[in-house]
């Protein structure tokens, strides 16, 4: 499991790199975008992202 749990964060790491590393203007961007929402908003994102993402899990198991 410990494992799997590696791969997967590496794997995440290396998605959340590809945006700032071609795009290093727009993420700027986004990031001061990002700034203004409101943590209720924020917080409602964070979640829905990992409800997608234990579904998503679920679906491929």
């Amino acid at each position: 499991m410990w494992d799997d749990l590696a791969r997967a964060f590496c794997l995440m790491l290396v998605i959340e790199g590809i945006i700032p590393f071609l795009y290093p203007q727009r993420w700027r961007q986004l990031v001061a975008s990002l700034a203004l929402v409101n943590d209720r908003r924020l917080r409602m994102m964070g979640l829905v992202s990992m409800l997608i993402g234990a579904g998503l899990l679920l679906v491929l198991r």
